[in-house]
């Protein structure tokens, strides 16, 4: 009987060693994450850099569209990646059969109409050009703050899930260019007036991210870029950590606003709000 004893009590001992282990072990592997090349990605090095110095190493992946970093992730090339919003992920999530889940919130960018050729938006002429987005969700969005600004009016009931077959009204009778999110900074030059999220401004360099005509109102975290990873690695300790590190540590304040040049251009959305249990984090469950 003592020795059922020793060896079941042994046997527990080896059972907790070997978690120990397997918890050392992961915090040992590389993590990798997937972002966006964008200035904001200087907030995730600043968090690589604490992360390092606190015996976590972190491998960024760099991508210029929005639609590798989540087959990269689906695919287990990365194990996170931050460089959307919910109803973005919410969308691939459906279109590309995923499984993706959000875990925890980041910043939330301001989305604003530029122009270079006009300084109000009164001045936008009959028949100009406007550049919006052309995926689903951030052309929803990009047309409900034209309808803001009072520059055409939207189908009743369709909020931000809009597209242009929605627009009901259109007194300037403009016409509407879509292109890729990341490429609407650079057009700024070449249409009256575009959407465009604040920080590819800066980095497009085409005008002052600040001389926006006007910009979206709260959210309420709805925009907010959020953190991304499978199902089954939404534990994952490593992942807590620099989730941790870049909520929490100076030096990536610093870095962000460096980035933006203006707190006003983005918001620390982990501070106001929390994923919770909407309908657009079920969704993704």
């Amino acid at each position: 009987m003592r020795r059922r004893l020793r060896n079941v009590a042994m046997a527990f001992t080896l059972m907790a060693l070997s978690g120990v282990l397997s918890v050392s072990q992961a915090l040992a592997a590389p993590l990798r994450i997937a972002i966006n090349s964008d200035p904001k990605a200087d907030s995730v090095y600043a968090a690589v850099d604490v992360a390092k110095r606190e015996g976590l190493d972190v491998k960024v992946v760099e991508f210029t569209d929005w639609i590798t970093p989540n087959t990269a992730l689906a695919n287990d090339d990365v194990d996170l990646n931050y460089f959307q919003h919910r109803p973005f992920l919410a969308n691939a999530n459906q279109q590309q059969g995923l499984s993706l889940v959000p875990i925890a919130l980041g910043i939330e960018d301001k989305t604003c109409l530029y122009s270079t050729r006009h300084a109000s938006l009164a001045q936008i002429p009959e028949g100009g050009k406007a550049a919006v987005a052309d995926d689903p969700v951030n052309q929803g969005r990009g047309l409900l703050l034209y309808q803001q600004a009072g520059l055409i009016k939207l189908r009743d009931g369709v909020g931000d899930q809009g597209t242009l077959l929605d627009v009901a009204e259109n007194p300037r009778r403009l016409s509407f260019v879509e292109m890729q999110g990341p490429q609407l900074a650079r057009a700024i030059p070449d249409v009256d007036v575009a959407q465009s999220y604040s920080i590819h401004v800066r980095a497009a360099h085409t005008i002052d991210p600040q001389h926006y005509l006007t910009c979206n109102g709260d959210t309420s975290g709805k925009y907010a870029l959020a953190f991304v990873t499978r199902r089954d690695n939404r534990d994952d300790p490593r992942i807590e950590k620099f989730i941790h590190i870049y909520q929490t540590a100076p030096e990536v304040r610093a870095a962000l606003k460096r980035s933006y040049g203006s707190e006003r251009l983005y918001q620390l959305a982990w501070q106001h709000h929390t994923l919770g249990h909407d309908h657009l984090s079920e969704a993704n469950q």
